[in-house]
C-alpha cells in the first residue's frame, strides 16, 4: 500500500498558482532575434514586408516562416546528396583511406548513413 500525501488548496490561486492555458497574453514568447532575422531575408527575397507585431508572438512569426519559406526541390535529383554532403563524405574517404560505395551518390540518406558511420572520431 502506498501512502499519496494530500495538499488541500495547493492549486489554489491563493497561493500563486497560475492558470495552464496558452491563451494568455502574459504567456506569448517573443520571437528569437535568429527567427527574426531569417524572417527579413526570406521576406525580402520574396519581396513582401513582415507584418506588423509578427515578432511580438514566436509562433505566429514561426508559422509566417513555414509558409513563406522556399519548397524542397522535387524531381529526379531530388533524393541526390549536396554538394557539401559529397565533398565531406570524400575528405572522410581519403582520411580512412576507403571508397565511398557508388549508391550513396544517389541516395542523401545513404550518404548520411555511410558518413555517420566513418567520421573520425
Amino acid at each position: 500500500m502506498s501512502y499519496q500525501p494530500q495538499f488541500p488548496g495547493i492549486f489554489s490561486t491563493d497561493h500563486g498558482a497560475m492558470p495552464a492555458s496558452r491563451h494568455e497574453e502574459s504567456h506569448v514568447l517573443p520571437a528569437t532575434e535568429k527567427q527574426m532575422q531569417y524572417a527579413s531575408l526570406l521576406a525580402a527575397k520574396i519581396g513582401v514586408k513582415l507584418p506588423e507585431g509578427l515578432g511580438l508572438d514566436r509562433a505566429a512569426l514561426s508559422s509566417w516562416i513555414d509558409t513563406n519559406k522556399p519548397k524542397p526541390i522535387e524531381g529526379r535529383f531530388a533524393n541526390y546528396p549536396s554538394s557539401k554532403q559529397v565533398a565531406f563524405a570524400e575528405r572522410i574517404a581519403r582520411l580512412k583511406r576507403r571508397d565511398i560505395p557508388r549508391e550513396c551518390f544517389q541516395d542523401r540518406t545513404m550518404m548520411s548513413r555511410w558518413i555517420d558511420g566513418n567520421k573520425p572520431r
